[in-house]
């Protein structure tokens, strides 16, 4: 791995917790020479994430919509900053640029780019780990989710597992960079077609 795309919160949430592990997560990203691709904005955890990389000396890549530029203030003082067209440009950039993926405390857009992240996994578009950063429990709630899917059959417990998991950055680091894709069929019922009979 040589780079790693990180999805967070342009916020910076209610607990201290967050920014104080989210630093330790850049300063071991520029020590193990992983770049970090991001979303390009210079406010909330994305902020706190690319200046941990840059103060620690690593190669940060932001990614950033137009329309977003000014709104969540495009971060001017990175390695490379590319302003794309639509938030779909800025997916698909981030996703071709990177090795791996962790999602840090965020919401609705932390969760929508993971999530997509993990059903393109899913279906076989890409075969890159992708694992959460649980900080202080912030996503129990979703790993429960992911846990109700599978106990409810729509989701492969094989597919569950490859959200990768740690509280800590070194652990989820050493886990990603361990990672073997897994190459399993998403469907668990599929009718039979009578065409096919």
């Amino acid at each position: 791995m040589k780079s790693i795309c990180v999805f967070c919160g342009s916020s910076l949430g209610t607990r201290p917790i967050y920014q104080e592990v989210i630093k330790q997560l850049g300063q071991l990203l520029a020590a193990r020479n992983l770049k970090l691709i991001y979303g390009g904005g210079n406010v909330g955890l994305m902020g706190v994430i690319a200046d941990a990389v840059m103060a620690a000396g690593g190669e940060v890549i932001g990614v950033i919509p137009e329309f977003l530029v000014s709104k969540e203030v495009a971060h001017t003082s990175l390695t490379q900053l590319h302003v794309v067209p639509s938030m779909h440009d800025r997916k698909a950039l981030m996703a071709d640029l990177a090795d791996g993926f962790i999602a840090l405390p965020g919401g609705y857009g932390t969760l929508e780019e993971f999530c997509e992240i993990l059903t393109w996994a899913q279906l076989g578009l890409h075969q890159k780990p992708q694992g959460l950063l649980n900080i202080a429990g912030y996503y129990d709630p979703l790993l429960k989710l992911f846990d109700q899917a599978v106990a409810e059959k729509f989701l492969r417990s094989d597919l569950r597992n490859i959200v990768i998991e740690a509280s800590d950055p070194d652990s989820l680091l050493d886990k990603l960079s361990v990672y073997q894709p897994q190459i399993v069929d998403k469907w668990l019922d599929l009718p039979i077609k009578p065409d096919l009979l």
